[in-house]
């Protein structure tokens, strides 16, 4: 008997810290508004866009300048 209920208190405790996670942990940081937490997760999407299209530029060699020219040589 004693079992199932220190069974039943720890899968109580596991679901209260989930719950903590869950609503404290996934959103805005400790004294940041909402607006100040959009505005860093647009921040870190737009710099990770940024680096994608560099490294994306570099694979197909876009990166470097043309050394084409549009003048015709004789």
């Amino acid at each position: 008997m004693m079992k199932s209920i220190s069974t039943q208190s720890v899968l109580l405790g596991v679901l209260l810290c989930m719950v903590v996670v869950l609503l404290a942990g996934c959103g805005a940081q400790l004294g940041e508004t909402r607006a100040e937490g959009s505005r860093r997760h647009s921040r870190v999407t737009r710099i990770n866009n940024q680096e994608m299209m560099s490294d994306l530029d570099r694979a197909f060699l876009w990166d470097k300048p043309s050394r084409l020219t549009d003048k015709r040589i004789p």
